[in-house]
């Protein structure tokens, strides 16, 4: 936690040419063309997310879609029901209070491991049951 204070306390002090530097050894990465300022702002959150994490999964989908602008998925809710037609067969999955998937008698980690269970193939789980929608053009 110190070296993370330090770090971005040291962040105001450095220099346009040591914080591209910066950025190159932090990030092996492209510098982005924006005002120091804001790099000093990449750079601190650069530094917080490798000390403390990220962004979620689900949280980086998401940005990732607005960005495209594509797709949209929508999230699984607890109280949740989920009915898919496959082979003739209706699939009912529930989402308890407590988020955990249900389908068969069985608990899930995700959708994707649902469909897994039903198709027999690799799905994504929110594009099989009808919550990643195309987004109008």
């Amino acid at each position: 936690m110190a070296k993370v204070e330090e770090a971005l306390a040291r962040l105001p002090t450095l220099s346009s040419a040591e914080l591209k530097a910066e950025w190159r050894r932090l990030t092996n990465t492209p510098l982005p063309r924006i005002s120091p300022s804001l790099l000093r702002l990449a750079l601190a959150w650069e530094i917080q997310a490798r000390a403390y994490g990220g962004l979620s999964r689900e949280t980086t989908r998401t940005l990732d879609q607005l960005a495209a602008a594509k797709t949209k998925t929508s999230p699984v809710t607890a109280g949740m029901r989920l009915v898919r037609e496959w082979n003739g067969k209706a699939h009912v999955v529930t989402v308890g209070e407590d988020k955990v998937i249900r389908w068969n008698g069985r608990d899930y980690r995700s959708l994707s491991e649902v469909a897994r269970a039903i198709t027999g193939t690799r799905w994504s789980g929110p594009a099989f049951f009808g919550l990643k929608k195309k987004v109008a053009a």
